[in-house]
């Protein structure tokens, strides 16, 4: 599904590896060409996300090897198919982490996020860390970009920021006055709380560093909680919060975050599980006695659809949100191995963009 044709040159440099966890390197490879129902984008910005750390090491069965990660991406139409109808040449363009099919029971009903054969850039084909990528579908599955809104940021919202809004505002229903905790002060869970903070909730952040705690307090959170040093984060949680939170978000993915995300509810609250919990704790021991006997709701979240962005498009550009500043470094692709590789043990804030895709 890389789209390439027998003709076709190698010209696109991208980073590419052939082993799980073997190094990544950055290679001359063939460009791809666009489906008959899709799009290639040239790529202006791709997010680096633990999605991305996840599959290099071996934790998605999707990825075939050797392989292109990326998934979080924004750029310009460069190539368009001949089935392609909405779409043109030079359109600035994103793309949700998760493609729909268009034809499956779950896309006939919008929810494209769960479509049964849903295609991920940079899992079931070569993705974004590349200065190409190819897209199917394109008339359903991409959103254009506001005027306004620059690569950078747009490239940050694709599974971070669309996953949040998602998990705040349709999984979570948050509305204002209610309390919402977000264990994990990464990219989703700080645009979880500016989100949930912009519709008028009360957000306390949960983290183990005090630089993204910093974060978490300069962009909304009202309260914070240093996991590594409080004994007992749901308690804390109920205490700061009157009773517990209406909301709760595992924004990390670990079984403690999640076994402290649902013990931090209040009577009848949601727990909303966005973390991907993976290999090895993929089945986190769940408190089902208080689940009955305080009627909690587990729910899961899972990316967003095309259709939804236009809603966090308009929050946007209304000025409630800045995810801008979510923005930590922006990197070139000769840089992009060792920034994925250096994942886990990377503990700055905000979130690391790939900008320079050509060399220097």
């Amino acid at each position: 599904m890389h789209h390439q044709t027998p003709e076709s040159t190698c010209t696109m440099r991208a980073a590419y590896y052939e082993a799980f966890g073997a190094p990544l390197h950055v290679r001359v490879v063939h460009d791809p060409a666009p489906p008959d129902n899709g799009v290639v984008i040239a790529v202006k910005a791709s997010g680096l996300c633990r999605s991305d750390w996840h599959g290099w090491v071996g934790h998605d069965p999707a990825i075939v090897l050797p392989h292109v990660p990326g998934h979080e991406f924004a750029g310009v139409i460069a190539a368009v198919g001949p089935g392609v109808t909405r779409w043109q040449v030079g359109a600035r363009v994103t793309v949700p982490f998760v493609c729909g099919c268009g034809t499956c029971p779950q896309c006939a009903a919008g929810n494209q996020q769960v479509c049964d054969r849903q295609s991920q850039p940079g899992f079931t084909h070569w993705g974004s860390f590349a200065e190409y990528v190819a897209i199917d579908r394109a008339d359903s599955n991409l959103v254009r970009l506001p005027d306004a809104l620059d690569f950078v940021t747009a490239a940050s919202l694709g599974c971070r920021f669309a996953t949040a809004f998602r998990a705040i505002v349709d999984q979570g229903r948050v509305s204002a006055g209610q309390w919402v905790a977000v264990h994990g002060c990464g990219g989703v869970g700080l645009s979880a709380i500016m989100i949930a903070a912009a519709l008028g909730a009360s957000v306390v952040g949960i983290d183990i560093t005090d630089e993204r705690l910093a974060l978490a307090r300069a962009i909304g959170a009202t309260a914070t909680v240093n996991a590594a040093t409080t004994p007992n984060v749901a308690a804390a949680v109920r205490s700061m919060t009157n009773g517990g939170a209406h909301v709760s978000l595992d924004a990390l993915g670990s079984p403690a975050t999640c076994s402290n995300s649902i013990a931090s509810l209040r009577k009848r609250g949601t727990h909303v599980q966005v973390g991907l919990l993976l290999a090895d704790q993929s089945r986190p021991a769940i408190p089902m006695d208080q689940v009955i006997a305080n009627e909690l709701t587990i729910v899961g979240s899972h990316g967003m659809q095309a259709h939804r962005y236009a809603a966090m498009m308009a929050l946007i550009e209304s000025g409630a949100v800045r995810p801008e500043r979510l923005i930590g470094a922006t990197i070139g692709l000769d840089e992009l191995p060792a920034a994925l590789a250096n994942l886990p043990s990377f503990n700055g804030a905000g979130v690391t963009v790939v900008t320079r895709f050509t060399e220097a």
